[in-house]
């Protein structure tokens, strides 16, 4: 467990050194929104193209894979749905909170995936989040739809992780080889990506914002940081999952929750500020979890 917490802590002191730069620097929302912007649409679809178009992918074992992954996000949305009499009178902050207890924050996912198995782990969970955030997108906004608009299939089309991870696809499936220039090119965006994601997530931590009833929170929390990954763990088990596909889809389902939970909440009218709690517990929270979850992989 020790030497699991050692292995992570690396990325996640570059997640607390954003969460103080934020606040000991004042360089502005500005500045970390576009950051933000830079990661998301720039530095990690290089990186998951780089990785994918790079790395001999086994499609035999894709479809498993992935089904373990659906398998998990799916006992998660169930669950939550569970927690809904937990909210009484305010169904608007159980469909915002609701998506907390399956969403997952990317850049963490491939960070870890990296420092496990280096870029054909990077490879294995772009596939997986590739496959994962329609489903996650669609789940979340039909839970929110009543009190909201958004074209949900212009937002998974023009996806950027998405469109990065089909096109490292469809250039591995050419059995094309990428030029050295452009190698290079896509390396040194590759390399800034990971330390300039944890930082942005550090950044984004909001301690303050839940009140009242603490108990459907809780239940989130432990759904998403104990359940979820359980279940991933079970579904790759019982689909024969080994090695890198295996020990991949079990730390995407340990993941914490994405920050764009908060931006969906936010564009449709929901508890920005619960959500925006949720998110922080879970990433403080996965600091404890995810060591254990990787011990376990060790272990097994």
């Amino acid at each position: 467990m020790i030497a699991s917490a050692l292995v992570l802590l690396p990325d996640f002191a570059l997640i607390l050194l954003g969460f103080g730069l934020r606040r000991l620097m004042h360089l502005g929302d500005h500045f970390w929104t576009g950051l933000e912007k830079l990661i998301y649409f720039v530095l990690f679809p290089a990186l998951l193209f780089y990785a994918i178009a790079r790395t001999h992918i086994d499609f035999a074992v894709a479809a498993p894979f992935v089904a373990s992954g659906a398998a998990a996000m799916g006992g998660g949305m169930l669950l939550g749905l569970l927690l809904r009499p937990l909210f009484g009178s305010h169904p608007m902050a159980f469909a915002s909170r609701f998506q907390c207890a399956f969403r997952f924050n990317s850049y963490i996912g491939l960070a870890v995936a990296g420092k496990l198995h280096g870029e054909a782990g990077i490879a294995a969970m772009g596939i997986l989040i590739g496959a994962m955030v329609p489903l996650a997108n669609l789940a979340s906004v039909w839970m929110l739809a009543r009190h909201g608009q958004l074209g949900v299939v212009r937002e998974i089309v023009r996806n950027p992780l998405i469109l990065g991870t089909v096109a490292g696809l469809l250039f591995n499936l050419s059995g094309a080889a990428l030029p050295e220039v452009a190698g290079q090119f896509l390396a040194r965006l590759s390399e800034a990506s990971i330390a300039l994601g944890l930082l942005a997530v550090g950044a984004a931590l909001k301690l303050r914002g839940e009140a009242g009833n603490h108990l459907p929170s809780a239940g989130i929390l432990a759904i998403k940081l104990l359940v979820v990954p359980s279940l991933a763990w079970g579904a790759a088990r019982l689909l024969g999952l080994q090695g890198v596909y295996f020990d991949v889809v079990v730390m995407f389902g340990a993941l914490p929750t994405a920050s764009s939970a908060y931006i969906l909440a936010m564009r449709m009218g929901g508890d920005g500020a619960g959500v925006a709690w949720l998110i922080s517990a879970t990433t403080l929270g996965a600091m404890l979890t995810m060591p254990f979850w990787l011990a376990a992989l060790g272990a097994g």
